[in-house]
C-alpha cells in the first residue's frame, strides 16, 4: 500500500509583498476553483487517499454500522407549544432527514406534516433545509434550502392549510427570515455574492413580485454582518448589526412592518448589546462598563444609554451569557470556573437559586421557552458520561420532569465511564481547564492507563466555549481503551470574557501554548505517550492543531485537521474571500504591519518546514464557504513537499459538500468512521 505514489502539486511561484516583506507561495494557483488542473489535483489527492485507505474499507463499514447501531432511527423531538399547535420533528427508520410536524391543541390530535425534508432531498447529493418559520396565524411556513453546501439558500413558502407551495421564491439569501404579524410581510437577509457577508435586509410581501422587494437596510461597514430576529414577545422585529466587538440594533413594531426602523443605540467601538422585550421594557444584556456583561433595562420609548438601569451587576468572576424572561421569574445563564450555571430569580427578589447538576464537567443551557406566563423552565443537560436530556423544571417547587433522554441503543451503561476535570498550568502560569472521560476499568487497572491511546481536541477561537458534551459516536473510542480530552484553551470564553481576549489578536499564541501544555500534562501524568497521542480540530480548531504541529511535532502521533483554517495571512489579506473583513477583530488586520508579522509567526501554512511531522489526515469541502477548499489543499501540497518523514499524509475532499460535510444524519457518520479507521490503523487497534 505504501508504494502508491503521492500526487505532487506543480509549483507556480507567486510573489506576495507587503510591508517591505516578500513571501513566495508556490501553490497560490490552487485557488482557481474553475481550473480543470486544480480539480484534477483534488481528484488525484482523493484517489491517493482511497488507495492508501482501501485496506480499511471493510473496517470502515463495520465501524459505521457499529456507530449507527447506537442511534435510535425512529426518533422524535420533545414537542413545544405555540398558539394552538404543538410542534416537533421526527425521523423515520432509515431516513437521513427530519420530518417537521405539528398537532392541534393536544398531542393526541391527528399529525400534520408541515415539511418532509427527505422529499426535498430526493435525488440530491446534498440537502440543507433551514430557517423554518411559521406565520403569526399559523397558516404559512417559510423555509430555505441549499443543495450545494455553500450556505447560499433559496427562500420558499408553503400554505399549511392546502399543503401547496406558493409561487413566491427568493434566490441567493442567507436563510435568515422573520415574519411580521400581518402574516404577509417577510424580512430576509442577503449576502454579498463574492464575500458571502450578510449585509442587506429586504422586505417581501407575499403575492408580489420579488423584483419589487424593498431594500430596508444595507450594512456598509465590511467588519459588520447583519441579521433579523424577533423579540420573545413577538412585539418587535429587530435588525441586528454585529462585529466581533460591537453591535447596533434597529427595531420596528411587528404590527407595523411598513414603519421606519429605529436605532436602539448607535454603534460604539467595543460596545456590545442585545435585548429582549417584556411588557413596557427592554431588557439589555451588555458589556457597557462590564467586561463580563451585565443586565440592564429601559422603557420602550427611552432607549438611550443614559436611560439604562442596572438589574444584574457586572462580576469579575462570572460571565453573564444569556437571559430568559418569564412573568414571575428571571433566568440567567452564567459561566463560572468554566462551567455554565442556570440561576433563577423571582422578580420580587423574594428568592433565588441555582440548578444543581451534580457532575464535575457538563454542558447545560436554557431551551426554547416561548411562553412568558409559565412557571416551567425548559433546559437541556448532558455531560461526558450522561446522554443529552430535555428537562422541564418548575421554578417554584423545583420539580424536574425529564421530557426526553437520548436513547443509546446496545449495551451502553453510563456507569462504565468516568469523567474528570483538572486544571493544567500553561506557559505563563495560567490554569487551563481540561475535561477527560474514559472507561472506569482503565482506572481500576492503573497499568493500562499508562500509555493509553488518547484523543485530544480543542477550538479556542471566537469566544466559543467548548463545553463537555456526550457523544454516542465517541463510545467507539472509549470502548477501545481511549481517553478522550477537551482542552478549554484561551480564545474561548469558558473562563469569562478575559479568557477570550487573552487568546485572540496579538495574544493568539496563548491558544496554542495552552493546548501544548494540556498535551504535555497528559503525557507527564501517564495518561498517554507521544506515540499514542491523537489531536483533532476543525475550522479554527484546524488552525490550532496545524500551529501546534509546527511547534511541537514530536509530541503527537496523529493529527486530524477537519476543514482547517491554515493559510491565515494570505486569506486575511484578501478581502474578497468570505469572512475576511468581519474577522479583523478576531485575528487582526494584516494590512497593519504589527498584525501581519504576528500572524505570519504562527500561520500553519507559512511555517511548514523541512522536518519530520506526525501522521496527518486533512479533510476539506470543495464548496466550503467558511474555509475555502484551497487552504487545506495548499497546506497538504506544501507539507508533502517539505516533510522529511515517511508518515502518512492524506487529503480527503468532499466534492459534494461544504464546511459542515455531508448533510444526512447517517452519511456524516461515514466520515467519522473513515477518520477513526485512519487512527485505529496507525495505532494497530482492531475494529
Amino acid at each position: 500500500m505504501e508504494n502508491f505514489k503521492a500526487p505532487i502539486a506543480e509549483k507556480k511561484p507567486k510573489l506576495l509583498s507587503i510591508h517591505n516583506h516578500d513571501r513566495v507561495d508556490p501553490y497560490y494557483w490552487l485557488n482557481e476553483r474553475e481550473n480543470q488542473e486544480v480539480l484534477d489535483y483534488v481528484d488525484a489527492e482523493n484517489a491517493y487517499t482511497d488507495k492508501l485507505m482501501s485496506h480499511t474499507t471493510e473496517a470502515q463499514d463495520k465501524l459505521f454500522k457499529e456507530i449507527k447501531s447506537r442511534i435510535k432511527e425512529k426518533d422524535e423531538s420533545v414537542p413545544y407549544k405555540i398558539g394552538s399547535f404543538y410542534y416537533y420533528y421526527r425521523y423515520e427508520e432509515g431516513s437521513e432527514y427530519p420530518i417537521h410536524c405539528r398537532k392541534r391543541e393536544t398531542l393526541e390530535a391527528t399529525e400534520e406534516i408541515i415539511l418532509n425534508v427527505n422529499e426535498l432531498a430526493d435525488g440530491k447529493s446534498y440537502c440543507a433545509a433551514t430557517g423554518l418559520k411559521i406565520s403569526n396565524n399559523a397558516n404559512l411556513l417559510s423555509f430555505s434550502t441549499d443543495f450545494v453546501g455553500r450556505r447560499i439558500y433559496t427562500l420558499r413558502f408553503k400554505d399549511l392549510q392546502t399543503g401547496e407551495m406558493l409561487n413566491d421564491t427568493v434566490d441567493n439569501v442567507t436563510g435568515n427570515v422573520i415574519w411580521a404579524n400581518d402574516n404577509k410581510t417577510i424580512f430576509y437577509t442577503k449576502q454579498d455574492e463574492t464575500t458571502l457577508r450578510s449585509y442587506q435586509v429586504y422586505k417581501h410581501v407575499l403575492g408580489t413580485s420579488v423584483d419589487k422587494d424593498e431594500l430596508i437596510f444595507t450594512e456598509e461597514d465590511e467588519t459588520f454582518s447583519v441579521g433579523v430576529s424577533k423579540t420573545k414577545s413577538k412585539a418587535f422585529i429587530l435588525i441586528e448589526s454585529h462585529a466581533t466587538e460591537s453591535s447596533e440594533i434597529r427595531f420596528v413594531s411587528a404590527d407595523s412592518p411598513n414603519d421606519d426602523f429605529v436605532v436602539f443605540h448607535p454603534r460604539e467601538k467595543e460596545l456590545e448589546y442585545s435585548f429582549d422585550h417584556y411588557e413596557s421594557k427592554f431588557y439589555i444584556l451588555t458589556n457597557y462598563k462590564a467586561k463580563n456583561f451585565r443586565l440592564m433595562s429601559c422603557p420602550v420609548k427611552e432607549t438611550a444609554k443614559s436611560d439604562w438601569q442596572e438589574i444584574i451587576p457586572h462580576r469579575e468572576s462570572v460571565l453573564l451569557e444569556d437571559i430568559e424572561i418569564f412573568s414571575e421569574f428571571l433566568v440567567l445563564e452564567e459561566r463560572s470556573a468554566g462551567l455554565t450555571n442556570i440561576r433563577i430569580i423571582r422578580w420580587d427578589n423574594s428568592q433565588e437559586h441555582y440548578l444543581d447538576f451534580g457532575e464535575p464537567a457538563y454542558s447545560a443551557g436554557t431551551g426554547y421557552n416561548p411562553d412568558f406566563n409559565t412557571k416551567w423552565l425548559r433546559y437541556s443537560y448532558n455531560s461526558l458520561t450522561t446522554p443529552s436530556s430535555v428537562i422541564d423544571y418548575h421554578m417554584e417547587t423545583k420539580e424536574k420532569v425529564v421530557k426526553k433522554e437520548q436513547e443509546v441503543l446496545g449495551d451502553f451503561n453510563k456507569d462504565n465511564y468516568i469523567s474528570e476535570r483538572v486544571f493544567v498550568e500553561s506557559h505563563d502560569g495560567v490554569q487551563v481547564p481540561l475535561s477527560l472521560v474514559y472507561r472506569k476499568d482503565l482506572k481500576d487497572r492503573p497499568d493500562s492507563l499508562i500509555n493509553a491511546p488518547l484523543y485530544l481536541t480543542g477550538y479556542g477561537s471566537y469566544g466559543f466555549s467548548y463545553d463537555p458534551y456526550f457523544s454516542s459516536v465517541r463510545l467507539s473510542l472509549l470502548d477501545r481503551g481511549f481517553v478522550f480530552g477537551i482542552a478549554h484553551i484561551r480564545g474561548g470564553q469558558e473562563m469569562g470574557r478575559k479568557w477570550y481576549d487573552d487568546g485572540k489578536m496579538l495574544n493568539k499564541k496563548n491558544t496554542f501554548e495552552d493546548f501544548i501544555a494540556c498535551a504535555g500534562w497528559l503525557i507527564e501524568q501517564g495518561y498517554t505517550a507521544p506515540d499514542k497521542l491523537v489531536i483533532n480540530g476543525g475550522s479554527a480548531g484546524g488552525l490550532l492543531v496545524g500551529a501546534v504541529m509546527n511547534m511541537r511535532p514530536e509530541m503527537f502521533k496523529i493529527v486530524v485537521a477537519d476543514v482547517p483554517f491554515v493559510d491565515v495571512v494570505t486569506t486575511m489579506l484578501d478581502d474578497s474571500i468570505p469572512l475576511t473583513t468581519g474577522e479583523y477583530e478576531e485575528w487582526g488586520n494584516p494590512n497593519e504591519e504589527k498584525y501581519y508579522h504576528y500572524m505570519l509567526s504562527y500561520s500553519p501554512y507559512d511555517n511548514v518546514e523541512r522536518k519530520q511531522y506526525p501522521n496527518v489526515l486533512v479533510t476539506s469541502g470543495l464548496h466550503d464557504s467558511q474555509v475555502q477548499y484551497w487552504e487545506p489543499t495548499k497546506w497538504v501540497a506544501k507539507l508533502r513537499d517539505l516533510k522529511t518523514d515517511s508518515n502518512k499524509l492524506l487529503l480527503k475532499t468532499n466534492t459534494d459538500a461544504g464546511h459542515s460535510g455531508a448533510s444526512g444524519r447517517f452519511e456524516s457518520l461515514k466520515d467519522v468512521a473513515f477518520e477513526y479507521c485512519f487512527i485505529f490503523d496507525l495505532l494497530e487497534i482492531s475494529i
